[in-house]
């Protein structure tokens, strides 16, 4: 029987703050970008815009919490 053995890669945390960073900043954009298009909507995608943007919005604030972890950790002196 053929084994092959797999190893995992590093868990590079160099720059998940910079990349979380961007992440928000682009679902704002997305926000902003819907908030636009609403006035063009039917009330049923309006509907679907609001609630999308909300989803967004509880996104950005898991993300923010994000932040919050990765840079105590950068503090912490966290190992990769």
């Amino acid at each position: 029987m053929n084994e092959k053995s797999y190893q995992s890669n590093p868990d590079d945390r160099s720059d998940n703050v910079e990349k979380l960073q961007d992440m928000i900043e682009n679902t704002l954009d997305n926000i902003d970008e819907s908030e636009a298009a609403m006035a063009l909507s039917t009330d049923q995608e309006k509907q679907m815009i609001k609630q999308k943007n909300e989803n967004r919005k509880m996104s950005i604030d898991a993300m923010r919490s994000e932040i919050k972890d990765e840079e105590a950790a950068r503090k912490n002196g966290y190992t990769e």
